[in-house]
C-alpha cells in the first residue's frame, strides 16, 4: 500500500539538485559575455588595470548580501525569490511593489539580451563570409527557440544550460591557465591589486559593470518548489553561484591584464569599444591559437542564449507564483499536465518578449548600444533595489522573531546591516554613472532609471488597494518552515 502524500497539482514539482540550479543561475549571469563585454568597459572607462579589484568588491558585496538572504530562506514558503522575502519581512504592499520591480527588471534584461543576441549572431555571420541579415530576424528566431524550451519541463532547460555553461567556462579557464603559465606580457604581476592602481576615481565604474554581471543570481530561490531538498539545496546553490561567479570574473579580468600588460590593457579595451579590436578574442588567439578564438566566438553566442533562456524560466516562475497568490490572472498558474511546467506563464512571457522586440524595431533602436544598453541599465538599478529591499526585509523579520536570531547574530543582524550599507552605496554609484550603462543622454538615463522605481510604487499602490479590499496577504505572516 502506498502511503506517500500525493503531490499538490497546483504547485511545481521537480528533483533539481544543487548542481542543476547553480548551472541555471550562473548561465543567467552569462560569464563569457561578461568577460567579453563588461570587462572591456570596466578596463577602458574605469580604473584600467585595477579593474579586477572592482569585480572583487562586487563579489564581496554579493557574498555578504547572501548571508542574510540564506538565513531567511528556510522561513520563506513561496518560490518567489525577492518579493516573497520582502512580503514576509516588510509586508504585502512592499512585497507587491518588489514583485512588480522584479518583473520589470527581468523583462528588461531579457529584452536587452535578445537585442544583443541579434547583433552578435549577425556580426558572426558577416565575419564568417555570410550574408548581411537584419538583427531582428536572429532575435525573433531566438525568441522562438527559447519559447520551445521554456514551455517544457525545467529539466530540459537545465540540461541545455548545463552543456553551454560548462563549455563557455572551460574555454576561458583554458585561456587563463595558458596566460598564467606563459607569464603574460610582462610576467605575473600584482599591480592590479596595488592601492595606487585600484583605488582611483574609476574604481566605481569597474564595480558598476561588475555588479551587472551578477544579475539573476538570486534565482536560486525561484526554483524552490522544483528543488530536491529546498532547505539544503537553495542555500548551497546560492553560495556556490556567488563564489563561482565572483572568482571566475576576478581571475579572468586579472588574466586579461597580465596577458596584455598593465600599461596597455586599458588602451586595447578602448579599441574594443571603438570596434577596432576584441580584447577577449584577440587575447585568446594570441595565447591559445586561432581554433580557440573561433570556438570562443561561437560560445559567446551560446552564452547569450543560455542567459536569455535562464531569464525566461525565472520570469515564468515569477508570474506563476504571483498568479497562485491571486495577484496576476489565475491562468498564469496553470501547470502543463504532461510537461509539469508553468507553460501558460511561459507562453505569456514569450508574447511579452515578442512585443518588446517589435517595439524596439518600430522605434529603430540599435540592438547593442540602445536595446541592450538601455535595458541593462533598467535591470541594474532594479536588481540593486531588489537586493536592498530584501536585506531590509531580513533585518525586519529577525527583529520580529528574536527567538530565531539570538544564536546567529552575524547571519541575522551584522551581515544584513553591512549589506544594506554596501548596497545603498552601490545604488548611488550606479546612478552617478548611469550614462555609462545606457550609453544615452542624461535625460534618457534619468527616465530609464525611474522605471524600476515607478514599478515599485505601482506595485505598492496595488498592494494597498488589495489590503483595503480585505484580500488575503501574499503569504502567511510570521515564520514558516519548508
Amino acid at each position: 500500500m502506498d502511503n506517500t502524500t500525493p503531490a499538490d497539482p497546483t504547485r511545481l514539482h521537480g528533483s533539481l539538485g544543487t548542481g542543476s540550479i547553480v548551472f541555471m543561475v550562473i548561465a543567467a549571469a552569462a560569464p563569457l559575455t561578461v568577460i567579453g563585454g563588461n570587462a572591456p568597459i570596466a578596463l577602458a572607462s574605469g580604473n584600467g588595470a585595477g579593474a579586477p579589484v572592482g569585480f572583487l568588491i562586487a563579489s564581496l558585496v554579493m557574498l555578504i548580501f547572501s548571508v542574510g538572504f540564506v538565513a531567511m530562506t528556510p522561513h520563506v514558503k513561496e518560490a518567489g525569490a525577492f518579493f516573497s522575502y520582502v512580503t514576509l519581512g516588510l509586508g504585502q504592499r512592499l512585497g507587491l511593489g518588489t514583485a512588480f520591480m522584479a518583473l520589470v527588471a527581468y523583462t528588461a534584461i531579457q529584452a536587452g539580451v535578445y537585442g544583443y543576441m541579434g547583433w552578435a549572431v549577425g556580426d558572426f555571420v558577416r565575419h564568417s563570409g555570410g550574408p548581411t541579415i537584419p538583427w531582428w530576424i536572429y532575435s525573433l528566431l531566438t525568441v522562438a527557440i527559447v519559447a520551445y524550451l521554456g514551455y517544457r519541463h525545467i529539466d530540459l532547460s537545465a540540461k541545455v544550460l548545463g552543456v553551454a555553461l560548462v563549455l563557455e567556462i572551460a574555454v576561458v579557464v583554458i585561456m587563463n591557465l595558458t596566460i598564467f603559465a606563459d607569464g603574460g606580457a610582462q610576467g605575473i604581476e600584482f599591480s592590479s591589486f596595488a592601492p595606487s592602481t585600484a583605488l582611483t576615481s574609476g574604481l566605481g565604474v569597474a564595480v558598476l559593470f561588475a555588479l551587472t554581471g551578477f544579475i539573476g543570481f538570486e534565482a536560486t530561490a525561484v526554483f524552490r518548489d522544483e528543488a530536491r531538498q529546498p532547505a539544503r539545496t537553495i542555500p548551497r546553490a546560492t553560495y556556490l553561484a556567488v563564489l563561482i561567479i565572483g572568482v571566475f570574473y576576478t581571475l579572468s579580468v586579472w588574466a586579461l591584464v597580465i596577458a596584455n600588460g598593465a600599461g596597455e590593457v586599458a588602451g586595447i579595451a578602448q579599441k574594443t569599444l571603438d570596434g577596432d579590436a576584441n580584447l577577449l578574442l584577440d587575447t585568446a588567439e594570441l595565447y591559445t591559437g586561432s581554433v580557440m578564438r573561433d570556438l570562443m566566438q561561437v560560445l559567446l553566442l551560446t552564452s547569450l542564449f543560455a542567459c536569455v533562456l535562464s531569464f525566461h524560466n525565472v520570469l515564468a516562475r515569477y508570474q506563476f507564483t504571483l498568479a497562485r497568490q491571486g495577484t496576476l490572472p489565475r491562468r498564469l498558474a496553470r501547470i502543463h499536465p504532461r510537461h509539469r511546467a508553468p507553460s501558460y506563464a511561459s507562453l505569456v512571457q514569450t508574447l511579452t518578449a515578442l512585443a518588446l522586440m517589435l517595439l524596439c524595431l518600430a522605434l529603430g533602436l540599435d540592438p547593442l548600444t540602445q536595446v541592450f544598453g538601455y535595458m541593462a541599465g533598467i535591470a541594474t538599478v532594479g536588481m540593486i533595489g531588489l537586493m536592498l529591499l530584501t536585506t531590509l526585509a531580513s533585518l525586519a523579520f529577525f527583529r520580529r522573531h528574536p527567538e530565531l536570531a539570538w544564536q546567529r547574530r552575524w547571519q541575522t543582524r551584522i551581515a544584513p546591516s553591512l549589506a544594506a550599507l554596501l548596497l545603498l552605496a552601490s545604488l548611488l554609484l550606479v546612478l552617478s554613472n548611469f550614462t555609462l550603462v545606457t550609453g544615452g543622454s542624461i535625460g534618457i538615463s534619468a527616465l530609464l532609471a525611474l522605471i524600476p522605481l515607478l514599478a515599485l510604487l505601482v506595485g505598492a499602490l496595488f498592494g494597498r488597494a488589495r489590503a483595503m479590499a480585505g484580500d488575503a496577504p501574499l503569504s502567511p505572516p510570521g515564520a514558516g518552515a519548508y
